[in-house]
């Protein structure tokens, strides 16, 4: 066989591996979503209601629909953002569960501290001012399960979930107690007036909140695959052992990541408040951190991949809304579909390994 040939051989081989991989990462992300709206399917047959109606109101709404899709892109603003902490996070090996605290507790001291400033500085400040707020006050929040894994070893799993608890409480908490607007009987927070808002996008509702989040994940994908100190941040995750052998300060690099993580997760607090509600009410909690853990996985925590997946999600809640008042079923019946999507993926992974275990 000449050269020519074998390197040919090769080449194709090659492209043929590339092109199995790729099927494989696709199988592996669309195969759960594709079982997830299924089993759904099922769900709802058995509730008596059309599955194909039900969907068919869902993406009719949050797809078709320019109300719709305009909702549809202002939610995934503060998504978006959910999503960048939630990567920062996992790939340096950290589960960080705390978000839905992280961003409640940014978007409280945000609501609380906003209207007071709008009437006397100019509005540019006063959003970034208000952003600002938000991502402090997720990270100093964030800093607790930090110091305790860096310098306890205590597992975060469990200690983001209780700050996680107390969090949702204390927001609660303090919208009733001390950041209450005097001119409501609603227990809420001052609203911040829609003109001193986050602008909207191209004579449309949407909130350039989504420019925010876009830009976050972007920035958080490439500060995690092409920056040194994302390297530094998987090599701890990866191998804490070997990141001390390196001569990496892993308790730093450790609490880095909470600060940045919930950093992030606060600003998505502030941006919802900042572009879409303006005020906290008592007992408002979306829940969207525990939502898009699996969307973050189902992307192999790629940035990328994370954007399309925020934006089926946000295509499914803000359709959910429209279909449940067609239907009957409950707007959290979302909250079903993602569920199974959860136990689709954890079989996925499950096959996988043992595919490769087979293969090894």
């Amino acid at each position: 066989m000449s050269t020519q040939s074998m390197t040919d051989t090769v080449q194709t081989t090659d492209a043929g591996q590339r092109l199995r991989a790729i099927v494989g990462v696709l199988m592996m992300s669309l195969g759960p979503v594709l079982m997830a709206f299924l089993l759904s399917g099922v769900i709802l047959l058995i509730l008596k209601v059309n599955p194909f109606s039900y969907y068919g109101y869902v993406f009719g709404r949050g797809l078709l629909s320019p109300t719709g899709v305009q909702a549809t892109l202002t939610r995934m603003g503060p998504l978006l953002l959910i999503a960048a902490a939630l990567i920062v996070a996992f790939r340096a090996g950290i589960w960080n569960l705390g978000g839905d605290a992280q961003f409640l507790v940014g978007a409280v001291f945000c609501a609380a501290a906003t209207p007071l400033m709008a009437p006397h500085v100019p509005i540019w400040l006063g959003l970034l001012a208000g952003a600002a707020i938000s991502a402090i006050f997720g990270a100093l929040w964030a800093l607790v399960p930090a110091f305790l894994r860096a310098y306890q070893g205590l597992n975060e799993i469990i200690t983001t979930l209780m700050m996680n608890f107390l969090g949702i409480s204390l927001a609660s908490v303090l919208v009733k107690l001390v950041f209450l607007d005097p001119a409501t009987t609603v227990p809420q927070t001052r609203t911040l007036a829609v003109e001193d808002r986050l602008p909207t996008l191209f004579g449309t509702t949407i909130s350039s909140g989504l420019i925010i989040g876009l830009v976050a994940i972007l920035v958080v994908h490439f500060m995690m695959t092409r920056t040194a100190f994302g390297l530094r941040l998987r090599v701890v995750g990866g191998n804490a052992s070997a990141a001390v052998h390196a001569g990496l300060a892993v308790p730093l690099l450790t609490i880095a990541v909470f600060a940045i993580s919930g950093g992030l997760a606060g600003l998505s607090g502030g941006v919802a408040i900042l572009g879409q509600y303006g005020n906290v009410r008592a007992d408002w909690n979306p829940a969207y951190s525990l939502s898009i853990v699996p969307l973050v996985f189902l992307a192999r925590f790629n940035g990328f991949a994370a954007i399309g997946f925020v934006g089926l999600f946000s295509i499914l809640s803000i359709g959910a809304e429209s279909a449940a008042r067609r239907t009957g079923v409950p707007n959290y019946f979302t909250l079903v579909t993602i569920g199974i999507l959860l136990v689709m993926l954890a079989v996925s992974e499950y096959y996988s390994a043992k595919r490769q275990k087979a293969g090894a």
